[in-house]
């Protein structure tokens, strides 16, 4: 039976080189591929350095986009992390890198009046539509039974103008998108932050968990907020927006106490949209309750078309059109040529919709030619009036 050794086999020692002239040697050199290959990298560094000398950043003919999005990372409230949990058992945890939820990661920087600085070859600085003002302001906000809730501040401004998206007309017809029912879906909620234009509007459910921590991250992004308020519908309570449902026939004081209840889970959004409140929105007493209430807070209120005839002293606005009545792609597309048929007639126009996966790709594919079509998307607050 043979037998292994562990000891290493012996090898016979090459014999000597012959002795070389100093011109052979330079020749053999020469003729060494690795030294080739490293004589070759050796001088491409060189070069791509003195090019850089030369001519400056590489990057320097693009612009820079700083956004801040470090400060979400380290609020005290919690929220944040379970919003950005993660979706399926066995996904990756997002962490404090927030910059991986974003296709386009941008280095975060300073803030300019709350808008991205976007800096030009030759250091020209402009603000453009990037990311909203971290809440919660100063000034705009004072401690209540459970958490935060708006306030008019000393110098009279109002939450609705201070979180708003900041807009200027160009003249063109404007059209607003308000897109609901967002912080309950963790992956259409990103979808709608992350993918529709900051002009676009973005409402969310007073029970996600997280809420803070999205519409942080909404504002991060650029998108106004606004926060749903449950109304009692028809057929309640068969249909049951939830346990803070403000109620048609309830007292008016049981009505603002769930109301204050409600604007308090989080802070950022500059007014209130109502989820269904058919029956609500039709009780003279229970509007003029809640109007008083947002008023007093210095909030807008936008609805989907439910309470188009309701005033109430209130930055308002009222929606045009549901656009995603119809969950197909035709319907929706039909429903945002409306849209664009109203500015036209009347100056502006607001649709509302969903989260649903057809509504924001359709919204994304139609922002995208609006401006060449002659409109300008404008955020719903700029479409509000007292």
């Amino acid at each position: 039976m043979p037998t292994f050794s562990k000891k290493p086999a012996y090898i016979a020692a090459p014999p000597p080189e012959p002795r070389r002239t100093p011109g052979q040697s330079v020749r053999a050199l020469l003729g060494n591929p690795y030294f080739g290959a490293l004589a070759a990298g050796s001088m491409f560094v060189t070069m791509l350095g003195v090019l850089i000398a030369v001519t400056g950043d590489p990057k320097a003919g693009e612009p820079v986009v700083r956004v801040s999005l470090a400060k979400i990372a380290g609020r005290a409230e919690p929220g944040w992390r379970n919003a950005l949990a993660p979706e399926r058992p066995g996904d990756p945890l997002v962490t404090e890198d927030l910059f991986t939820l974003s296709e386009t990661p941008v280095e975060a920087e300073s803030l300019i009046g709350g808008q991205a600085v976007i800096t030009m070859p030759g250091g020209q600085m402009f603000q453009a539509g990037g990311p909203l003002p971290q809440a919660p302001l100063a000034g705009f906000h004072t401690q209540g039974p459970g958490g935060l809730l708006p306030i008019i501040a000393q110098d009279g401004r109002t939450p609705a103008e201070a979180y708003a998206r900041p807009f200027t007309p160009n003249g063109k017809p404007k059209i607003a998108v308000m897109i609901g029912g967002l912080g309950l879906n963790a992956k259409a909620t990103r979808q709608a932050i992350e993918t529709l234009p900051p002009q676009v509007t973005l409402s969310f459910v007073p029970y996600a968990e997280g809420l803070q921590g999205w519409i942080d991250l909404a504002r991060a992004h650029g998108h106004e907020v606004l926060l749903e308020a449950p109304m009692e519908p028809m057929d309640y309570p068969e249909n049951d927006p939830g346990p803070y449902t403000l109620l048609a026939d309830a007292q008016p004081a049981d009505n603002v106490r769930k109301l204050e209840w409600l604007l308090s889970r989080a802070s950022g959004y500059y007014g209130v949209t109502n989820y269904l409140g058919s029956k609500f929105v039709s009780s003279d007493r229970a509007m003029a309750a809640f109007s008083g209430a947002l008023r007093a807070r210095g909030l807008a209120f936008v609805d989907d078309g439910s309470a188009t005839r309701r005033a109430g002293g209130v930055p308002r606005a009222s929606a045009d059109k549901i656009i995603d009545d119809q969950l197909s792609a035709e319907a929706i597309d039909q429903q945002l040529l409306a849209l664009e048929a109203g500015a036209i007639q009347s100056g502006q126009a607001l649709g509302a919709g969903f989260a649903y996966p057809v509504t924001l790709s359709q919204v994304a594919r139609w922002a995208q030619g609006l401006e060449q079509r002659g409109y300008q998307l404008a955020p719903a607050s700029a479409l509000t009036s007292p």
